[in-house]
This record gives structure tokens, C-alpha cells and sequence, in this order.
């Protein structure tokens, strides 16, 4: 029987939700604000292919470093707190955006701090779902993920006001805009209730497992590939096509848009079909759609088809992916998520630099393409066989949750503690 919408809403705290979404669209809008504004910096200091594509990672792999220090924060003073400090530290890195940066140098140390914004995702994740019961907890993620349409926001509004303004001075107006964020977060989110006090240890239990290591590869392509592309397509546009920076801005905008919005209906297919049975889908797809890719380069057109039905693609499997670590980790989502997030999030600083290189020695990007291609057919090997032992642990066949309590049996030693205090 299908679920009623309200019925999901009922289940758990919306404001809260809402709250998480809008605190991660913010976060991921000021993440990728560099990419956003590539074709204006690279041609204000005139950079190479690879400069570019080093530039526009540097936010990608800052922001990825400091996932886990924020979701074992979380983990101590609560994920809402540790949302408000993040969103304070933004505001003040954008300041020194608009006051300080003037050179490369500059760029690339203003990068390191827009990786602040990068760290928000296991958090705004794991606030967002946290009051919803397993059984709505992938599309409690979903919804709550499909913040990365921050991208959007960048890509849209970004080139439009570098070029009325001065690409500097956006650092400034984006400053003012985390108010927002900020002021819905401290109103309307409650801090919620699937907490228990664990030693650091049991924290951190994810790192030592194979599977929080399984499931990071696999996120290195879904999310890595997500902001990986979505940072470096207005370089690419703008360098391939020789669209304006205002244009190429907008043609990443459909790509993305279509990456955020599928997220949710990732989540949501995946509590019915299975995590894993929609990440397998979705790897075959991203595959074959970044080759195609990077033999269409001389059709503006078929480019943008192709990138969009990629991101689509990429966006399910952000989706899909976020179904199953509740499942897994059922008290420890936030740290496991943040874990996974941060390497995940490192993949998407591959993918830039190998756009980058590939153009400045080949005098192509297909060889970027193609080595992003050949690492989704790998993870898909790879999830093809952890997924025998998964379904014979913590979740049902496809990744479904299971009916009695939807991931409840994790392998870990101080995964089953954790269980075993859950169950009483």
C-alpha cells in the first residue's frame, strides 16, 4: 500500500526537516561557490586547465577533512548546536572573502575555508532524519539531502552577480544570506531524540569496518561525482563550448537540478526496492553516461542530455545510498554518515584535477571522463559481492529494511552493543 505523504510527515518532526534542508542547501550553495565562479577567477589570473581544476578541488577535498570532526562534535553537543557553530563559522570565512582575497594564493586559502561549508552533510542528515522511524528514514534522507540543490542556488545566481559586481564581492552577499539558514535553525529544529552516550570508541566503530569502507567507495562515485562535476562544469562549459560565464552557469544549473531532485526519489525508491538493488542500477548508469559523455563533446546539446540524465543518476544513488546507513548504523548515523561523506566527498576532488590534466596534456577531457567511468564499473564489482553477506546481516534482500527493526543487527562488536541497547 503506498504511503501517504502526511502520514511520513506525521511520523516525525517536520520543522526539523525543513530546518536540515535548508541548512544544507546554504552549506552546499557557499561549498561550490569557487566552481560557480571559475570561468570569472580563472580568467582574472589567467590559469591553466590544470590550475583550474586544482582550484575548483580545493573547496571539494577542505570540505571533505572536516566531515568527521563535525559528526563526532555533533555526536557530544547535538547535531543542532553543532549546526549552529558551522553556520557561524561560515558567515566569517565569507567575510574574509570579501575583505582579503585579491590573488591565486588568496583563492586557494579561500577554498580551505569554504570547506566549512562542505562538512554540513552527515549532520544535516542525520538532524533531518532523526525523528523518523526506519521505515521512512530514505526519504527522510532524501529530502534532507536534496539540499545539494545548493548548487543550483551557486550556479544560478552566482556568475549573474560576479558579473554586476565583481566576483569578490559575492563572497560578501553570500555572507549575508547564511542569515537565514541560521536564524530557521535556531527556531524551528529540535535537537532529536535516537541519541544514547557512547564511549569514542563506538563513535567511531564505523572506520574499522569493512563495510563503512565499502559503502565510502561507492559514495567516492555517487557523491563525489555529483560535486566533483557540478563544481567543474562551469569551467568546462565555458572552456569546451565557448558559451558565456553567465550561460555556463545556467547549463550546470539543469544538471544539477536534476542530480538534487531525483535524490529524494532515490531514497524513496530504495525503501521499497532496496538500497542496493537501486545503487547497482544507478553505478551501470553513471558509467556509461560519462563516456558518452566524453565522446559528445563537439554537441552542446547532447552534452547537456547526457550530463543531465548522468546527475540524475548520481543524485538516486546519493539517495540510495543514505537509505542503507541508518540501516547499518542505527545510533551512530551521524558519525558514520560523516565518515562516509568525507570520503566520498574526497573522490569529488579527483574528478576536477583529472578533467584538468586530461585537458592540459591530451587536449581532451574524455580521459577524465573515462577514468571516473572505469572507478563506477569497479564499485559495482565490488557491490555485487559485499552485497551477499549484507542481506544476510542487517537488511532484507535488495537492501530493503528489515520488518522487525530495520537495522538492527550490524556485524561490529560495538555495532551489536549499540543494537542490543536499542532493542531494550
Amino acid at each position: 500500500m503506498t504511503t501517504r505523504f502526511s502520514d511520513f510527515l506525521r511520523s516525525g518532526h517536520g520543522p526539523t526537516l525543513f530546518a536540515s534542508f535548508l541548512y544544507f542547501d546554504f552549506c552546499f550553495a557557499i561549498w561550490v561557490l569557487n566552481g560557480a565562479m571559475g570561468p570569472f577567477i580563472g580568467e582574472a589570473f589567467n590559469l591553466s586547465p590544470a590550475q583550474k581544476g586544482f582550484m575548483v578541488s580545493v573547496p571539494i577535498l577542505a570540505g571533505a577533512l572536516m566531515r568527521f570532526p563535525l559528526g563526532v562534535l555533533a555526536q557530544y553537543i547535538g547535531r543542532k548546536n553543532a549546526a549552529m557553530v558551522e553556520m557561524g563559522l561560515i558567515v566569517a570565512a565569507l567575510v574574509f572573502g570579501y575583505v582579503f582575497v585579491d590573488s591565486y594564493d588568496s583563492v586557494l586559502a579561500m577554498g580551505v575555508l569554504l570547506g566549512i561549508a562542505g562538512a554540513s552533510f552527515g549532520v544535516a542528515l542525520s538532524l533531518g532524519s532523526g525523528w523518523f522511524p526506519p521505515k521512512y528514514k530514505g526519504l527522510a534522507m532524501g529530502i534532507a539531502g536534496a539540499g545539494n540543490s545548493g548548487t543550483v542556488l551557486a550556479v544560478l545566481f552566482a556568475p549573474p552577480l560576479a558579473m554586476k559586481f565583481g566576483w569578490q564581492n559575492v563572497y560578501g552577499l553570500a555572507a549575508l544570506t547564511m542569515l537565514l539558514p541560521l536564524a530557521v535553525m535556531w527556531f524551528a529544529a529540535k535537537e532529536p531524540p535516537d541519541r544514547e552516550p557512547q564511549t569514542f570508541r563506538e563513535h567511531i566503530a564505523c572506520l574499522f569496518e569493512k563495510d563503512g569502507w565499502a559503502f565510502s567507495l561507492i559514495y567516492v562515485v555517487t557523491f563525489g561525482g555529483f560535486i566533483g562535476l557540478a563544481s567543474f562544469l562551469p569551467t568546462y562549459y565555458h572552456d569546451q563550448f565557448k558559451v558565456t560565464k553567465v550561460e555556463a552557469g545556467q547549463l550546470t544549473m539543469l544538471a544539477t537540478l536534476m542530480g538534487s531532485g531525483v535524490r529524494v526519489l532515490g531514497g524513496w525508491v530504495s525503501d521499497r526496492l532496496g538500497g542496493i538493488t537501486t545503487l547497482s542500477g544507478v553505478l551501470v548508469l553513471v558509467a556509461v553516461t560519462l563516456v558518452l559523455c566524453g565522446f559528445a563533446g563537439g554537441s552542446l546539446a547532447l552534452t547537456t542530455l547526457l550530463f543531465m540524465l548522468c546527475f540524475a543518476a548520481l543524485g538516486a544513488g546519493n539517495g540510495a545510498l543514505f537509505q542503507l546507513v541508518p540501516l547499518r548504523w542505527p545510533l551512530t548515523t551521524a558519525v558514520a554518515g560523516s565518515m562516509i561523506g568525507e570520503v566520498g566527498a574526497l573522490g569529488g576532488g579527483f574528478l576536477p584535477n583529472a578533467m584538468g590534466l586530461s585537458q592540459q596534456h591530451t587536449g581532451t577531457y574524455l580521459w577524465g571522463f573515462v577514468a571516473f567511468a572505469v572507478l563506477a564499473v569497479v564499485m559495482l564489482v565490488m557491490l555485487r559481492r559485499v552485497q551477499i553477506r549484507w542481506t544476510r546481516t542487517w537488511a532484507e534482500k535488495g537492501g530493503r529494511a528489515r520488518g522487525a527493526a530495520p537495522g538492527s543487527r550490524p556485524v561490529s562488536a560495538a555495532g551489536t552493543a549499540a543494537t542490543r541497547s536499542a532493542a531494550r
